[in-house]
Formats: structure tokens, sequence, C-alpha cells
């Protein structure tokens, strides 16, 4: 299954003999799904359908949708304010006589401010409700868009997700092999600080001593933590292969990688296995930031 982002933007548009309408959709990421629609008046309808519409096909995301509506010039006809009109001729012939006298121009009559008005024509139930479904289905276009475009910026995060789990499964790998890490380069460690501590103290009893081993090997010995950060990889690698709305999963993955890492950081007695162990929470680090982009 492919890979998705919460990442993406999309625009369906059209039109029909008096309206042209566009649909914009821009998400990014979010802890869960939240849609918020902008609508103009008299298109509420609209608002309830596209969240839900959306709410079908998203799990996660802030997602924003706006619908715009333009009126065609062929949509408005004008005609003369007549009630201003007659006003003007009869102020015209009550100053007739007080004032210089002419006739006045249809030029000027008509640039008066409110002579001319724009005047809707009536729409059938039957109209309405064909151009409600024209941007339904535009709304469904959009929708559409962007999860393909949310589905593309996916498949570039799953290759960056990739990158980063081969370079985390690489340091370890160099971690495993690191002369810290190896059974003998332990025991000799392991000698070493016993003969301080008989030295130190002679009257330590062999439990007291078998305690201090035990605790030693276990501060020391970081195989167990390099075998849960190889059992994490694969489980990373497992849901890039699952690839739906795997976002929470992951980023609960790359609390359980930084959790060995740190633990691996704070055994090593190292030099080299402390810089691999740097390498390692930084690639980690890079992992989640792009985990929280996914679905």
């Amino acid at each position: 299954m492919a890979l998705n982002s919460m990442t993406g933007f999309a625009r369906a548009a059209g039109r029909d003999a008096r309206t042209a309408w566009t649909w914009e959709a821009r998400s990014v990421n979010g802890k869960s799904l939240d849609v918020r629609c902008r609508v103009p008046q008299g298109f509420d309808a609209m608002e309830q359908a596209a969240r839900k519409a959306a709410a079908d096909l998203l799990r996660r995301g802030n997602v924003s949708l706006t619908l715009s509506i333009e009126r065609t010039s062929g949509a408005t006809r004008y005609s003369i304010n007549r009630e201003l009109l007659d006003g003007v001729l009869a102020m015209h012939g009550e100053l007739a006589g007080r004032v210089r006298e002419e006739a006045p121009s249809l030029e000027g009559l008509l640039a008066i401010r409110g002579m001319i008005e724009p005047v809707e024509e009536a729409e059938s139930a039957d109209e309405i409700a064909e151009r409600e479904a024209a941007i339904s289905r535009s709304l469904n276009e959009l929708l559409a868009a962007l999860v393909v475009s949310r589905t593309e910026e996916g498949a570039r995060l799953e290759a960056m997700l990739t990158a980063h789990l081969a370079a985390i499964d690489e340091q370890v790998a160099r971690a495993s092999t690191c002369a810290a890490a190896r059974p003998e380069a332990i025991r000799e460690r392991l000698r070493n600080l016993l003969d301080e501590l008989l030295g130190s103290d002679r009257s330590l009893s062999e439990d007291r001593l078998a305690q201090e081993a035990a605790l030693l090997v276990g501060k020391a010995d970081i195989r167990e933590e390099l075998d849960r950060l190889r059992a994490h990889i694969e489980a990373a690698r497992d849901l890039l292969a699952d690839g739906v709305a795997v976002g929470r999963r992951f980023d609960f993955l790359c609390q359980e990688f930084n959790r060995e890492a740190n633990t691996l950081c704070s055994k090593s007695a190292d030099v080299e296995l402390t810089r691999i162990g740097l390498e390692l929470k930084a690639s980690i680090e890079q992992l989640r930031e792009q985990i929280q982009n996914v679905e």
C-alpha cells in the first residue's frame, strides 16, 4: 500500500451559464483530522457536505477547504431606477426659469450614481439544484486530487524514511562490530574492574563479588539494545510496506528507537561506540521529523 503524507494541495473549478466556482484544499500535518470549510453566504449547505466527504477519504491532518463563487457577466441584466429618474426630471421641472435651462442629456442621466441598477434574473429551483450538484461534483474532484497530492508527497516521504532506516541499520551494524561491544572486550573490562575492587577491599565476599560482576556485565553489554534496535528496524519496514495510516504507530516506534539509543550511549565506555551512538540518535531524530508528516 502507498504511504500517504498529510501535506497536499488541490484545486477544482467549474461554471455554468450564470456562475463560476473554485474549490481549493490545503492540508498540513495534525494529530487528528481537523476539517475547516469556508463557503460564501447562500452556500451553507455545501459546508456540511464538504466536511463529511473529507472525513470519508482522510484519516489525519489539518485540512482547509475554500469555495469561491463568482457571478458571470451573462448572469446579470441592468434596469433604470425609475424612481430616481422621475425625481431628477421633476427637479429639473421645478428649477425651470430659476437656473439656466438646459434639457438633461441621456448620457448625463445615465451617469448619475444609482441610475442604472443590476438586476439578478430569477432562477428556478431546478437550476439551483443543478448548480449545487455541479459544485458537489467539483468538490469530489477536489478531494480526489488532494488524495493524489498527499500520496505523491507520501512517495517522496517513503524514499526519505527508507534512507533514514538504512542509515540506522548501518549504524547498528557498526555498533555491533565495535570492539567495545564484543564479549571478550567486556570480559577484559570486568577483569580489570574486579582487580580494582579486590585490590581496594580484600574483604568482599564471593556473593558480593558475584553481584558486582553481574552489575558490571549488565552495564557493559549492549547486545540486548542492539537486538531491540534491529527488531525496531524490521517493524518500521513493515509499517512502510503497510502504508495505511501508520503515522501514529511510526511515531510511537520512534520513541522506542530513542529509548534504546539513549541506553546504548549511557552504557558506552568507548569513544568509538559513543560516537556511533550519537550518530544513531541524530538519524533517529531525522526519522522522527519526517514521521510527523505521515498520515
